[in-house]
C-alpha cells in the first residue's frame, strides 16, 4: 500500500490525506466537505501560496499574471481548460502579481504571464509567455515526465 498523498483543500486550505489510488476519484475535504478537485485554477495570495507549496504533495503549476496584462487575459481560458485536463495530476493555481508583489519579487518574476512548476516546495521549471491549452498541457506533462525529479 502506498503512503497517502497530502492534498490542500482549494476552499479552506485544510490538508487532507488521500490514497494515491483514489486521486482520480477526487474526494472531498475532511473539514469543509468541498471537492478537492474542481477542474479549475485556484486563486492564491502570498500566504495561501506558501501554505499550498509547503503542505501539498501535488506539483503546483502556477500562472503568474496581472489584471492589466492583455496576454494574461487571453491565456486565462486556456489555463482553465488545462486545469480540467491536468487535475488531479497536479494543482493549477493563479497568483496575481499586483496583489502578491513581494512573492513575485522573491521569485524573480520579470514578465507575465509566466508559468512556473513547483514540486516538493521547489521551482523545477519556468516558461514565460502566453500559451494555448494544448501548449500548457504538453509543457507541464513534459516537465513532470522529463524535467522534474
Amino acid at each position: 500500500m502506498s503512503d497517502p498523498i497530502h492534498v490542500v483543500c482549494p476552499a479552506c486550505d485544510a490538508v487532507n490525506r488521500l490514497a494515491p489510488a483514489r486521486l482520480g476519484a477526487g474526494g472531498r475535504c475532511g473539514r469543509c466537505h468541498a471537492p478537492l478537485f474542481g477542474g479549475e485554477p485556484v486563486a492564491l495570495d502570498e500566504t495561501r501560496f506558501a501554505h499550498h507549496l509547503a503542505r501539498s504533495d501535488l506539483p503546483l503549476l502556477v500562472d503568474f499574471w496581472a489584471p492589466w496584462c492583455g496576454p494574461c487575459q487571453m491565456m486565462a481560458p486556456a489555463f482553465a481548460a488545462a486545469a480540467r485536463t491536468l487535475e488531479p495530476e497536479l494543482r493549477l493555481v493563479k497568483v496575481d502579481t499586483e496583489q502578491a508583489q513581494g512573492l513575485a519579487a522573491r521569485l524573480g518574476i520579470r514578465s507575465i504571464p509566466t508559468l512556473a512548476l513547483f514540486r516538493g516546495g521547489v521551482e523545477r521549471a519556468r516558461q514565460a509567455g502566453a500559451m494555448d491549452a494544448a501548449g500548457i498541457i504538453a509543457w507541464a506533462r513534459h516537465q513532470l515526465r522529463d524535467g522534474v525529479s
